[in-house]
């Protein structure tokens, strides 16, 4: 199976001024252990994100690199990796079919690796990312990481639905995987609009 990360309130905390340099760059506890979970399993991982820093100008391709480094470093050391990397730069304002809602992304992972939307899993905390998981027909996880709380207070739009909502990346990975050998159980339920 692909599994297709948003980054930012994922496996990174987000932050409204954007993480602009490797210092703002945080891992959300256990994402990188999740993430070698996913590995462990035989599962293709993809990272799919909007970066609107860049094309707002407030770091360049280059230091988002250095912020990438530290995040595969920070992966390694849990023994997880990614798989591919899939990165939007557009601002809002100028956005391409490749910047979520839209599904671009999503659907250039999906042809890199072969598989169909019925092989991936979107997990997100923005309503963004369910908007583009659900356009191609991705079974989607929202994490209450990030803006996730906010997304689903809000109220997921019918056209979302359904959606498996939980903790965090760790606990996601639990839904798909089972628990892991002493782990503590998570909340997780299924919003279906009723």
């Amino acid at each position: 199976m692909l599994i297709l990360l948003d980054r930012d309130g994922v496996v990174n905390e987000d932050r409204a001024d954007h993480v602009k340099n490797p210092d703002e760059f945080v891992m959300i506890p256990r994402s990188a252990e999740a993430v070698a979970r996913l590995n462990r399993a035989g599962h293709k991982i993809a990272l799919v994100t909007n970066q609107s820093g860049i094309g707002r100008g407030l770091y360049d391709e280059v230091m988002l690199a250095r912020i990438h480094e530290k995040m595969r470093d920070s992966l390694a050391r849990a023994h997880g990796h990614l798989d591919a990397l899939f990165i939007c730069p557009d601002r809002p304002d100028a956005a391409t079919a490749r910047r979520k809602p839209g599904a671009g992304m999503l659907e250039e992972a999906m042809r890199q690796f072969r598989v169909g939307p019925g092989d991936c899993v979107m997990i997100g905390d923005a309503s963004r990312d369910l908007e583009a998981a659900a356009k191609i027909g991705v079974d989607r996880f929202l994490v209450r990481t990030g803006k996730g709380a906010k997304t689903q207070a809000a109220g997921l739009h019918q056209d979302v639905l359904p959606v498996t909502v939980c903790e965090d990346l760790w606990h996601a990975v639990e839904q798909l995987l089972g628990p892991a050998s002493g782990s503590d159980d998570g909340d997780e339920d299924r919003e279906n609009g009723t």
